[in-house]
């Protein structure tokens, strides 16, 4: 009985799962398929086959695998996607397929850095009184929460979607996609007068360039740390690394 086309699911949403999705679809013998949460209303061009919504937790992503036969999961989620981490994961280990997490490196600080590393949004929010009184926050649409108890600061929220309340009462929104400039960053920091920056250690250079800018400003920044992966869990740098760990030969 001749085997079935091999199966690799991909956990979706950022540039790497689409540059994988585009690497293995342009392979003849493989059937592709990335998973997208559905929390952005425009993700960019995936090639494959795709699907939208979650699947119910790690059971539900467990029943998932077995009924569309999937031979290998990646989970190419962003870093502080912590929950579908641990769902895949589970997932992973409930049913024998095997998998890896593809996490980009995390950024560095380098010499003139003024880094403030903290623990989690609720963490960063106690520090902001002490560093500024007008923030630049890029943590993304959802967790703003945590800072809405600030009523004495003045906040410039930058996301790729209209955050979700509560909010801080002094709130501008920008919606915005990177890649950005190092001068296009260094303009917004001096029209809004920011003199703290909070971010996500999310990593990759499509929103690093703020990190210059605020160096080259000697601003503070508060950088929030990624979560720690599951134990166990494979987990590779880049592409090329889970095109190795699938054993495929280059193109």
């Amino acid at each position: 009985m001749p085997r079935s086309t091999p199966h690799v699911l991909i956990l979706g949403g950022t540039a790497e799962a689409r540059e994988l999705a585009a690497l293995l679809t342009a392979r003849s013998g493989l059937r592709v398929t990335t998973s997208l949460a559905g929390r952005v209303s425009r993700p960019g061009t995936v090639t494959g086959d795709v699907r939208i919504g979650g699947f119910g937790g790690a059971d539900g992503l467990a029943d998932w695998l077995r009924d569309q036969r999937v031979d290998a999961l990646v989970d190419a989620t962003h870093p502080f996607a912590e929950s579908i981490t641990a769902n895949a994961a589970r997932a992973a280990a409930a049913t024998g397929v095997p998998s890896v997490v593809l996490r980009r490196p995390g950024w560095r600080p380098e010499p003139g850095d003024r880094w403030h590393p903290v623990a989690s949004l609720a963490e960063a929010a106690a520090l902001l009184p002490t560093l500024g009184r007008r923030v630049l926050l890029t943590t993304g649409r959802l967790g703003l929460a945590a800072f809405a108890h600030l009523t004495d600061l003045h906040f410039v929220v930058r996301s790729v979607e209209l955050p979700d309340p509560p909010m801080p009462p002094h709130t501008e929104v920008l919606l915005a996609r990177g890649p950005f400039t190092v001068a296009d960053e260094a303009a917004l920091l001096g029209a809004h007068c920011i003199d703290v920056l909070v971010t996500k250690d999310s990593g990759g250079t499509a929103t690093a360039a703020k990190l210059t800018a605020a160096r080259h400003l000697a601003l503070p920044v508060v950088v929030v740390r990624r979560p720690a992966l599951p134990p166990g869990v494979t987990a590779v740098p880049d592409v090329a690394s889970v095109r190795e760990w699938l054993a495929l030969d280059p193109l």
